[in-house]
């Protein structure tokens, strides 16, 4: 990922419209890890808006799930990027029903594989 796990937080957060990948540096002053998330977030993003998923796939040594729906329901999916203060943010949006359950399996996954703590419930964040 090009950044220390150690120096940052991840969270995955499932929405009614989809989800969130969110990662910051733990120190505000760190700014070469937040540089580091806001470029391999961004690559990210550009990379599952193509249905490539390879990222998730090493980084967790299986396919996670909703991968294969969010390959073939790609079209339905939007991912924006976007800058926080101590990193960045991966907004994913879909009308698709079959695609938003895939979407919050995705961030379940996620969610319980980097053992962040986040609730696995949707929210209105």
């Amino acid at each position: 990922m090009g950044f220390s796990h150690d120096k940052t937080t991840h969270h995955f957060i499932l929405l009614r419209d989809g989800g969130s990948i969110e990662v910051a540096a733990n120190d505000a002053t760190d700014t070469k890890s937040r540089d580091q998330i806001r470029m391999h977030l961004k690559h990210l993003a550009q990379l599952f808006a193509k249905g490539n998923f390879n990222a998730p796939m090493l980084v967790h040594d299986q396919t996670p799930p909703g991968v294969e729906i969010m390959k073939q329901k790609a079209a339905a999916i939007a991912y924006q990027f976007s800058e926080t203060e101590k990193g960045g943010r991966v907004h994913i949006t879909t009308k698709d029903a079959e695609a938003l359950q895939a979407i919050h399996d995705f961030l379940r996954f996620q969610s319980k594989d980097h053992q962040t703590g986040d609730s696995l419930e949707i929210s209105d964040k």
